[in-house]
């Protein structure tokens, strides 16, 4: 099967999604499948913007004509649209246009994400959002918690969809084991993986009360500030994929501060090194920890932190196994809305192809 992926969001920008996608890729290719992405890197350097709203992501600002030759020419059995930034919306216009079927996916909480950055009410963001999404034949979401969310907020056609992890990649180690670049520390070795922004709450992690060491892996608007604020933390920039496995394996713990994760990949990275997380009981954790025991979450984060260094590294490692990337693939084609040029199953008579 032809299958068209449309993302806003592609290499060289290091993110969550970025990695998932990228995965999924693969995998659905080692299944046989002809898989093209739509993304910012196929644009002329003009049309490309680094916007701060995007963690300083290339972002296609005008996909125009470019983009209506891109889909024409691929001739796909399936169309995913992944993000809901301009190339997202852009592809949405032309599926409408030629009466094609698709489906999308969320894997971003912008209402809070937005009303945390810049006070955008809530119900703003989720209109558009809820608008975007309507015309889909089924709308991916990182399990339960989110699709009941999405539900109770008026998305239709909600999909549970979980992404998956490279068990070859992320290793398993029974002890932590001393990481290459930062040298003997103290244990217990606490660390954070992400994007340095706002809306990921690190100071809840810097601020912990707790023994031994914190290390900071990643990289964001807001790093020069922190790294002065915070200097008895030791700060790593973004790092290789096979090194950041290394890094896994040298840490007690990951404690996974943000409230606004919809999944939260570095997770699962970690738990397939054995490194249990500590997490606040929010969508993301819970759809990846859930009652498996291979982590805490807690209200008070400094409580999961000490939950979460009882709990044995084989543990974490088990869960990691349930999420592997074939049985993600496999769901996500169960998704699909193929063929997509079958008749519309969900698009309202309220949508008039002419206007979108």
């Amino acid at each position: 099967m032809k299958i068209l992926l449309v993302s806003d969001l592609w290499l060289p920008h290091a993110s969550g999604l970025v990695t998932a996608l990228q995965e999924l890729v693969a995998e659905l290719q080692a299944a046989g499948h002809a898989v093209e992405v739509i993304h910012p890197g196929r644009f002329p350097a003009w049309a490309v913007r680094r916007l701060g709203w995007a963690g300083g992501a290339p972002v296609v600002w005008c996909p125009g004509a470019r983009l209506d030759s891109l889909m024409r020419r691929a001739r796909a059995d399936a169309i995913h649209l992944a993000t809901e930034g301009p190339l997202g919306w852009s592809a949405r216009r032309y599926c409408l246009r030629h009466r094609l079927n698709f489906t999308t996916s969320v894997h971003t909480r912008y209402p809070e994400i937005l009303q945390a950055r810049w006070g955008l009410p809530p119900r703003w963001t989720l209109a558009v959002l809820r608008r975007f999404h309507a015309p889909s034949s089924g709308v991916m979401v990182p399990g339960r918690s989110v699709a009941d969310l999405l539900s109770a907020r008026g998305f239709g056609a909600v999909r549970e969809w979980t992404q998956g992890i490279d068990l070859r990649l992320f290793r398993f180690s029974p002890e932590p084991v001393p990481f290459e670049g930062l040298g003997p520390l103290a244990h217990p070795v606490s660390l954070y993986v992400g994007r340095l922004t706002a809306e990921k709450s690190v100071t809840d992690f810097l601020e912990l009360d707790v023994p031994g060491s914190k290390v900071v892996c990643g990289d964001g608007p807001l790093a020069a500030e922190w790294r002065e604020r915070y200097p008895g933390a030791h700060w790593l920039g973004p790092l290789p994929r096979h090194q950041l496995a290394a890094l896994y394996a040298a840490a007690d713990v990951l404690v996974f501060p943000s409230r606004s994760e919809t999944f939260g990949h570095v997770m699962l990275e970690a738990l397939a090194c054995g490194t249990p997380v500590a997490a606040y009981p929010v969508a993301g954790p819970l759809e990846v920890l859930g009652a498996s025991g291979a982590g805490a979450l807690a209200e008070d984060l400094g409580d999961a932190w000490h939950e979460a260094l009882r709990v044995p590294r084989a543990v974490a490692r088990e869960r990691a196994r349930q999420f592997g990337w074939r049985q993600a693939a496999e769901l996500f084609v169960q998704h699909l809305a193929v063929p997509a040029q079958a008749p519309f199953t969900r698009l309202s008579q309220k949508y008039s192809y002419s206007a979108e």
